[in-house]
C-alpha cells in the first residue's frame, strides 16, 4: 500500500499547478502496475483528492504552523491523500494511514519530514470531532455562506460556483457539485458502426443499460469497466453521452465533404463517419505530434479512413471553402467536465478564461472560411461557461456577416436552439454546440 501511496504522491505533484494532467500522470503511472486493483485504487486516492481538495485543505489547515499552500509539494501530496482516506475511506485503520503516510513521506525524499507528517495526522485524528466545515445554509442565508459551503465543504472553486450561483440559483449550484464529486458512469459504444455496445454487454453477462439521450451508448456503473475481460473491452470505446450528441449535431450525411478541426483524440471524428454510413470525404486535422498520433490510432482502430492533415488552427486553414460541413470542437477550459477531469477545477483559474476566449474565436474564424455557400458550421466546447460558448457564437455572428445561426433541435437543445447540457438538468457533464450556416450567396 505504501507503494501504492508513493506513486499516487507523485501522481498528485506532476498534476499541482496545472503542469500536467490527472489523466496523463495516471497513464504514466499505471504502466508500472501490473495489478488492476492497485490500479483501480492508485486512481481513487488521486481522483478523490483532486474532487475534494478544498474539504481537505480546510481540515489540515487548524494542524499546519505553515499555510497550506507553502508545505513543500511532496509532503502536501501525502497529507492529502491521507487526509482522502481518513474522511473518505474506510478500508485502512488511521492508525495504519498514518505509518504509511509517514513511510512514503521518507520514500519521497523528505526522511527529516516525516516527523511533521506524523504530528499533523495525529493532532487531527485526536480532534477531528471538532472539525466544523459551513454547513449547507438553511432558507434565508446569505450568499457568503452559500458560497462558504459550496467552496469548502463541496470542494469547489469560489469563482466558478460564484458564477453558477448567479445563473442557476443555489439548489441546481449544489446538485451541480455533487455530480462532480461523485464517482463518474462509465459509458461506453461499440468499436465498429454495425455493433451494439448494449447487446455486447448483455451477451456477456454484464449488467447496463441505454443511454439517456444517445441510444448507441451503454452505461455502466463505477469501477464496472474494469472486470471486464481483455476480449470484450477491444470491441468497447469510453466516450461520454454528451460527447456523442455533439457529434451527431453536427448532422454529417452520407456523401458530403466533413473537416473536423481540432479533431484529437478521435472519438467524435468516429462518430461523424458513422454518421456519413461511411460514404464521403472526412478530414480531420490538430496541430501538436502527440495528439496527431492518438488520433491516427484512434482511426485505425475504428477502421475511419486516415485523412489528417497537422494543422494549426490559430492560423488560416490551408482549405478553400469547399466543405459542407465544418465541425469546430475548440480548446476550453474543460469546466464541463469536471465529474471525470476533477483536476481542471484548480488548474484552470477566472485569470485564465480570456485567453482561452481570444483563442477560440480565432479558431472559429479561420474554420469558417473553409466552409461552402449554403454550407453548415458547428462551433462545441465542453465548457460550462458562456465566454466560451454563446458569447463566442455572438461575436462571432456580429463580424460574419455571411453567416446565420440555424436552430438545433431535440430533447438537449435549449430555448436558444443551441445545445447545452448540464448536471442538474440531464445528469450529463457539461457540453455546448451551436449551428451556423452560411448563406448560399456569401
Amino acid at each position: 500500500m505504501t507503494n501504492i501511496r508513493v506513486l499516487a504522491a507523485r501522481v498528485l505533484i506532476g498534476v499541482q499547478g496545472g503542469r500536467s494532467t490527472l489523466a496523463a500522470e495516471i497513464e504514466r503511472a499505471r504502466r508500472g502496475i501490473p495489478d488492476e486493483r492497485d490500479r483501480g485504487l492508485l486512481l481513487e486516492l488521486t481522483a478523490g483528492v483532486c474532487r475534494w481538495r478544498a474539504e481537505l485543505d480546510a481540515c489540515l489547515a487548524p494542524f499546519s504552523q505553515r499555510p497550506i499552500d507553502t508545505i513543500d509539494p511532496p509532503l502536501l501530496a501525502t497529507l492529502r491523500l491521507a487526509m482522502y482516506q481518513l474522511r473518505h475511506l474506510d478500508r485502512i485503520p488511521a492508525h495504519a494511514v498514518v505509518h504509511e503516510s509517514v513511510e512514503a513521506a521518507r520514500a519521497l525524499g523528505a526522511p527529516r519530514a516525516a516527523g511533521f507528517v506524523n504530528g499533523i495526522l495525529r493532532a487531527y485524528l485526536r480532534a477531528a470531532n471538532t472539525i466544523v466545515l459551513p454547513p449547507r445554509p438553511e432558507i434565508g442565508s446569505t450568499r457568503r455562506q452559500q458560497l462558504a459551503y459550496l467552496s469548502t465543504t463541496l470542494a469547489h472553486p469560489k469563482w466558478l460556483v460564484a458564477r453558477w450561483l448567479d445563473r442557476y440559483g443555489f439548489e441546481a449550484t449544489e446538485r451541480w457539485c455533487q455530480f462532480n464529486n461523485a464517482a463518474p458512469e462509465v459509458t461506453v459504444r461499440a468499436r465498429l458502426a454495425d455493433a451494439d455496445a448494449l447487446a455486447l454487454l448483455q451477451d456477456a453477462g454484464v449488467p447496463a443499460t441505454r443511454g439517456r439521450y444517445v441510444p448507441e451508448v451503454a452505461r455502466l456503473a463505477p469501477g464496472l469497466l474494469g472486470s471486464i475481460g481483455p476480449d470484450l473491452r477491444k470491441e468497447l470505446v469510453v466516450q461520454d453521452e454528451g460527447s456523442i450528441a455533439v457529434a451527431h449535431a453536427v448532422g454529417a450525411r452520407p456523401g458530403e465533404r466533413v473537416l473536423d478541426v481540432c479533431a484529437a483524440p478521435g472519438g467524435k471524428t468516429v462518430v461523424l463517419w458513422h454518421d456519413m454510413l461511411h460514404q464521403g470525404c472526412l478530414v480531420a486535422t490538430d496541430a501538436r505530434a502527440p495528439r496527431v498520433h492518438v488520433l491516427r490510432q484512434v482511426l485505425q482502430d475504428a477502421a475511419v479512413p486516415e485523412r489528417i492533415a497537422v494543422v494549426d488552427a490559430r492560423s488560416p486553414l490551408p482549405f478553400g471553402d469547399v466543405f459542407d460541413r465544418v465541425f469546430v470542437d475548440v480548446p476550453c477550459s474543460g469546466l464541463g467536465t469536471l465529474r471525470r477531469d476533477p483536476d481542471v477545477k484548480w488548474a484552470v483559474t477566472l485569470a485564465s478564461v480570456p485567453g482561452l476566449v481570444a483563442t477560440q474565436r480565432r479558431i472559429l474564424a479561420h474554420a469558417a472560411a473553409a466552409v461552402r455557400p449554403g454550407g453548415t458550421l458547428i462551433y462545441a466546447t465542453c465548457s460550462s461557461e458562456p465566454d466560451e460558448n454563446d458569447e463566442v457564437v455572438e461575436a462571432f455572428l456580429a463580424t460574419a456577416s455571411g453567416f446565420h445561426e440555424h436552430a438545433l433541435t431535440g430533447e438537449l437543445a435549449d430555448g436558444r436552439g443551441r445545445l447545452r447540457t448540464t448536471p442538474p438538468q440531464h445528469g450529463l457533464d457539461a457540453f455546448f454546440a451551436a449551428r451556423l450556416v452560411r448563406h448560399e450567396g456569401a
